[in-house]
This record gives structure tokens, sequence and C-alpha cells, in this order.
């Protein structure tokens, strides 16, 4: 895959996967595990192009209210990933970061999350951060409750990101979302204030190498003034 003037971190809401099984008459849960494979493939392109960062909406603080059969596979599959395919991450050289409200989860899948950030912390392939039980405005409230526990005076927007969930991770030069819906739906809403937004109407499940090139390429194209 050919390199363009590229960002450093690629964001992706992951939106699709039950529209997806719907519309090829398969369970919704289907869905899920077909855009868990997307997920590690894109992390392949993102390799080959050159990318440091990926950060996946995998699970957003709403998604909590989805029934709890939903709910319970798409656990089994954050299980799945941070075991089985933690191994692959390994052979690829990739970083795994999880940010987002961790105590919502049980003590095991906290653990499986520690243990991937340990055995993967050296690693100088590109970083795949997954977003888990993440919302933008909860992480911003969580930030200002931090500074003020941690007894911070002065708050300015330089420091604050150290405060975040997604301290030390750079901000998404790029974000993506598939699907079709034009919106952010609370991801990395302090982070995403100058990203050049990419919205595709292709079910995540589908998206292809094709679309992912044609976007680094439109934003190798894009001038980025950031107000200036």
């Amino acid at each position: 895959m050919a390199s363009t003037q590229l960002g450093k971190h690629i964001g992706i809401i992951m939106d699709g996967n039950r529209r997806w099984a719907k519309s090829r008459g398969l369970p919704t849960l289907e869905g899920h595990r077909r855009g868990y494979e997307k997920m590690q493939e894109v992390m392949e392109w993102a390799r080959e192009a050159d990318i440091s960062f990926v950060t996946v909406y995998a699970f957003s603080t709403e998604n909590w209210g989805r029934t709890p059969e939903e709910v319970s596979y798409l656990l089994d599959l954050f299980k799945e990933t941070l075991t089985v395919g933690l191994a692959k991450f390994k052979d690829q050289k990739v970083r795994v970061r999880c940010i987002g409200d961790r105590a919502r989860f049980s003590e095991g899948l906290q653990t499986l999350m520690r243990k991937a950030e340990a055995e993967t912390a050296s690693f100088g392939g590109p970083t795949l951060v997954l977003a888990l039980s993440y919302g933008g405005r909860t992480e911003i409230i969580e930030g200002v409750r931090r500074a003020i526990t941690e007894g911070v005076s002065t708050v300015t927007e330089q420091t604050f990101p150290s405060l975040l969930w997604s301290a030390g991770i750079p901000d998404p030069d790029i974000i993506i979302r598939t699907g079709g819906e034009k919106r952010l739906s609370g991801f990395l809403t302090w982070q995403s204030v100058y990203s050049e937004l990419f919205f595709v109407d292709t079910f995540w499940p589908d998206f292809s190498k094709s679309e992912f090139q044609a976007i680094l390429d439109e934003f190798g194209r894009r001038e980025r003034r950031k107000g200036k």
C-alpha cells in the first residue's frame, strides 16, 4: 500500500455490523463477529501504511443498554480479542491500549486488559487503542474529577489531555465512520476538534482496503490550517 502524506493516528467508528447481518439474513451477533475480524484486517493495513495509532470505537457507554444477550456476546468478543487475538497482535508486534470506564467490566476482563497492555508495551508496531465502555463526555468529566482529586490547581488545553483516559495518545488526524451515519456519537470528543472526518456508506464488515486507501489519499490532499 503506497503511503501518502499521512497523519499518524486514525480513529474508526465501526458502524453497521448489525445492519450488515440483517441485510444477509444472518443473526445480528454474526455481524459483530465479522466486525471483529475486519478490525484485525485493518490493523494489517495500518501497518502497511505506516500508521502509528488506530483507535476503534468498540463499545460505548450507551451500548450497555443493549439486550443482555448482545452485551454478553460483545463481552465474550472482547475476551477473545484480549486472549486469542492478543497472540496474533504479539506476532505482529502490535501494542494494545484500552481506554474507557474499566470499572464497569468484570475483574477478570479488567485483568485481561492490564495483561494485554503490559505484554505489548514494548512493541514498536502500530498501537491498537480499544475504546471500551467509552464516552467522550464521560471521559472529560472523569478528567475533571481526577484534577480535583489530585489537587490540580491550574488546567490548560495543553495539560488537560494528561488527565484523560487517552493520555499519551496523540489526537486523531483522521476519523472514519462506516455505515452511513454522519455523526461522532461521543467518540474522542476532546481529541477530535481538528480531525479530518470521513463518512462512508459501507457497513463495517464490508469496509475494503481500497476504501481505506482512498481515505488516506484524500487526507493527503487536504489542507489542515487548524484555524490559522
